[in-house]
């Protein structure tokens, strides 16, 4: 009796596993970006708006992960600005105000095809949402972003978390994988950078 109730919680738990893993890692198989233990190589954008406090006035070209220099940063390669990058965002603007004194600091690259309607794209869902803390900037590699940082064409969203210029965590979602799940685990990421 004793061991058939042990089977019986094992499979219970394996099947748990099995339903719950595939909407876990299904953004997880996805590599974009530098990973973990890699340098973020210097590339050339221009800042289109967002973050006033940052020195770097909107039309601006400049290597922007230069200007971060040695600060925990977040960078995030979108090519669709739609709800669910403005929860991100959102969320990240948080962190950034409370760890203000570590100089968490973040900045979103639009990517993605004609840079004059990225930088118009960008212009807009900063002002509609309120994005005061994150800089929106377009890469002169506008297509895939540049090609020292290896954006994969097929995700969405590539959300690099770095420190001193090294990689502690890479994150890589195709469109409409973004979730609240997702989300909770890039803030935490983020967090991580100050600790």
């Amino acid at each position: 009796m004793v061991l058939r109730t042990a089977r019986s919680r094992f499979f219970t738990a394996v099947m748990a596993l099995a339903c719950v893993a595939p909407a876990g890692l299904a953004w997880a198989g996805l590599v974009s970006g530098p990973q973990p233990g890699e340098t973020v190589g210097a590339f050339t954008v221009t800042k289109v708006a967002g973050n006033s406090a940052d020195g770097v006035s909107d039309g601006k070209t400049l290597c922007y992960r230069c200007r971060m220099g040695s600060r925990p940063v977040v960078m995030i390669f979108a090519r669709t600005g739609d709800a669910s990058l403005a929860k991100l965002v959102s969320e990240l603007e948080k962190e950034i105000k409370e760890h203000e004194e570590e100089k968490l600091s973040g900045f979103v690259n639009m990517i993605g095809g004609d840079t004059d309607a990225l930088k118009a794209a960008a212009a807009k869902f900063v002002k509609d949402n309120g994005v005061q803390r994150m800089a929106f900037v377009v890469p002169e590699d506008a297509e895939n972003g540049p090609g020292n940082l290896n954006i994969a064409p097929e995700a969405d969203l590539t959300v690099v978390c770095y420190k001193g210029g090294k990689v502690q965590a890479s994150h890589a979602f195709k469109k409409g994988e973004l979730n609240d799940d997702a989300i909770g685990e890039l803030v935490e990421a983020s967090c991580s950078l100050v600790e």
